[in-house]
């Protein structure tokens, strides 16, 4: 049996004036060029976006990463992070983004995209985060009402993983709250063509 070919590869570039390190990826592959550019493109995108989050002062020493949460069956997701330290404050801050892709069309996801029109997968995500908080012992700064119809998300393995920024609904100690919800239990609103569905069925 051949050994699994993820459909991009993705190299690691550095971003690196004065006391600047930002590693970003970029992709090449058997897909099309256009795409592969329009990704490209966006992922540079995003990693100016995280700059111009932090405060001025604190953009001479930033540092950005990136972890490939998947890289199969035509869906990219990868999720990325900057970090930077203000002069005379407690601690750095950090932001986090995520993008997930069809390789195949070039199509970028919301949330919403993820799931069948008029679905309640608001209700449904918000369900499982509230379980989670309890069973994992999460306290929350105010008690946790609902998720934005275009939450942050990522997907890994087989996994949808809701999260939020630092200070968004806990305190700095917690870091980024992330709560990781099977594709299996949104098995009846997942779109079956969209990235879920397509973690939902076993094989390549």
């Amino acid at each position: 049996m051949d050994s699994f070919q993820p459909p991009v590869l993705v190299r690691t570039l550095t971003y690196a004036p004065g006391n600047i390190k930002i590693y970003y990826p970029q992709i090449e592959g058997k897909i099309n060029p256009r795409i592969q550019q329009q990704v490209n493109r966006r992922i540079v995108q995003i990693n100016e976006q995280l700059a111009n989050y932090q405060n001025p002062e604190a953009r001479p020493g930033m540092y950005g990463e990136f972890a490939v949460k998947t890289n199969e069956k035509s869906i990219l997701s990868i999720g990325f992070l900057n970090f930077a330290y203000t002069p005379m404050a407690a601690h750095g801050m950090t932001y986090i983004k995520s993008e997930t892709w069809d390789l195949s069309t070039g199509k970028t996801y919301q949330l919403k995209d993820l799931f069948k029109p008029g679905s309640n997968y608001v209700e449904v995500i918000n369900h499982h985060i509230k379980e989670q908080l309890k069973s994992r012992q999460i306290d929350t700064l105010e008690p946790f009402k609902s998720i934005r119809p275009d939450q942050d998300f990522y997907i890994a393995d087989k996994s949808l993983v809701i999260y939020f920024q630092l200070y968004e609904i806990t305190a700095y100690v917690y870091g980024f709250p992330m709560f990781p919800i099977s594709v299996f239990d949104f098995q009846d609103i997942i779109d079956e063509n969209g990235p879920l569905g397509k973690m939902a069925v076993n094989g390549l």
